[in-house]
């Protein structure tokens, strides 16, 4: 799955790092919180690495 937005690209990466162990989860709010939680490891990996050129600053959903 891909991000369709850059918040939602960075929110993937804010969530990854927690789950890799680099920040702390406590850190996390928002929707980087619920992805900690609902999203595997590789889940967030392929959202966070989606480039962000052409994407808009927020998804329309």
């Amino acid at each position: 799955m891909h991000a369709k937005s850059k918040a939602q690209q960075k929110a993937a990466g804010a969530a990854l790092s927690a789950k890799r162990g680099d920040t702390k989860k406590s850190a996390l709010k928002g929707a980087s919180k619920d992805m900690f939680q609902s999203m595997s490891e590789g889940e967030l990996e392929d959202m966070a690495s989606t480039q962000r050129k052409g994407k808009p600053e927020h998804s329309g959903d």
